[in-house]
C-alpha cells in the first residue's frame, strides 16, 4: 500500500500542512510509515502533479507562512476507489520471529532473556497504545459510525499486542516444561511458617553443580511466589564446596541477581577447608546468603 492513500484519507477530513500530516502519521498506531519529511513531501508533490490535491500558501504576520494541502474531487474519487478495492493480505514483519527461528542454539537462561526482552517491549507497546487511546489520537469523527470504526482499529492494535503476550506465555509453558524434564530431578517442597513461604531443596538425583540447576530452583521460587530458598548440602555436588572452579561464584551471583535469599545447611561430616571456609566466614556478614549447621537455625534466619 502506498502512503499516498493514507495522506488522501487524512486530507479528506480537513486541509492540513505537511507538518500536520507528518505528526498524524508518526503518532498513528496503524499507519506504519516512518512519516519522515522526504517521504511525506515527495508523495505530496506526486499528488499535486496528479491533480489529487491542491495547495495554497497562507501568510501569517508573526509566524512563518504555511502551505495548506486540500484534497480535490478527483482525490476523493481516487480514495474511494482504493477503499472499495480488494484488501491486501496482512503482512507479517516481525524481526523477533527470525531471531526465535534460530534460538535453539541458546542456553535456557539466554532464551529466557530473549523472551523476556521481547515480552517487555510488547508490554510497553500496550501501555503506550492505551495511553494514546486515553489522550485521544487523530480521528476524523465525522459520524458515529466513523467514531466506532476508529475505536475498533485502536482495539485491533491493542488486542494484537495482547495476543502476542498470550503466544509468549504458551511458548514459556512448553519451554519451561521441557526444561524441567531435562533437569536433575531435584526434590523440593514448599514450607509455610509464620506467614512466610520458602522452598526447601533436600536432595537431587544429580547433585546441583551447574548454573542451570540453580536457575531451576529460582524458577521454582517464582512459581510459588517466594524469594526464600533453603538448600541442604546433600543436594549439592561436593566439588562446589571445594571452589576449584568459578561455577560456585556464578551460582551465588545468580541467587543475588534474582534477589533470592538463600540458606545452605551443611552435613556434619562434610569437611570444610580452604577458600570455602573463608566464604563461610564472609557469609555471616551478609543478608542474601548464609551457611548453617542445622535446619532450625537456617529456617529462623530465612523467615525472620
Amino acid at each position: 500500500m502506498s502512503i499516498k492513500f493514507a495522506i488522501l484519507g487524512i486530507l479528506s477530513s480537513k486541509p492540513l500542512t505537511g507538518y500536520d500530516l507528518k505528526k498524524i502519521i508518526q503518532e498513528s498506531p496503524f499507519m506504519y510509515w516512518s512519516g519522515n519529511n522526504n517521504q511525506i513531501y515527495k508523495s505530496l508533490v506526486e499528488l499535486l502533479d496528479e491533480g489529487l490535491v491542491t495547495n495554497e500558501v497562507r501568510h501569517q504576520e508573526s509566524s512563518p507562512s504555511k502551505k495548506i494541502y486540500t484534497i480535490t474531487k478527483e482525490g476523493l474519487a481516487e480514495l474511494k476507489e482504493w477503499v472499495i478495492s480488494s484488501p491486501e493480505p496482512p503482512e507479517c514483519k516481525k524481526p523477533f520471529l527470525i531471531q526465535l527461528a534460530w534460538a535453539d542454539q541458546l542456553q535456557p537462561d539466554e532464551l529466557n532473556t530473549l523472551l523476556s526482552g521481547y515480552e517487555n517491549q510488547i508490554r510497553m507497546q500496550i501501555l503506550l497504545q492505551k495511553e494514546q487511546q486515553r489522550r485521544g489520537t487523530f480521528s476524523p469523527a465525522r459520524t458515529s459510525r466513523e467514531v466506532y470504526l476508529w475505536d475498533m482499529i485502536q482495539e485491533n492494535v491493542i488486542s494484537s499486542y495482547e495476543n502476542e503476550l498470550t503466544w509468549l506465555e504458551k511458548i514459556r509453558k512448553v519451554i519451561d516444561s521441557d526444561c524441567k524434564e531435562k533437569t536433575n530431578g531435584m526434590n523440593y517442597r514448599v514450607i509455610e511458617k509464620n506467614e512466610k513461604k520458602y522452598i526447601e531443596c533436600f536432595s537431587a538425583e544429580t547433585p546441583i553443580q551447574w548454573e542451570q540447576d540453580v536457575l531451576n530452583l529460582i524458577a521454582a521460587c517464582g512459581e510459588n511466589n517466594t524469594n526464600l530458598l533453603l538448600i541442604h548440602s546433600e543436594a549439592v555436588a561436593e566439588d562446589l564446596f571445594k571452589l576449584k572452579t568459578g561455577i560456585a561464584g556464578m551460582i551465588l551471583q545468580k541467587l543475588v541477581n534474582y534477589h533470592v535469599k538463600t540458606a545452605v545447611v551443611l552435613q556434619e561430616e562434610l569437611k570444610i577447608t580452604g577458600k570455602f571456609k573463608e566464604l563461610l566466614a564472609e557469609s555471616k556478614k551478609g543478608n542474601d546468603f548464609r551457611v548453617f549447621n542445622n535446619t532450625a537455625e537456617a529456617e529462623n534466619w530465612l523467615i525472620n
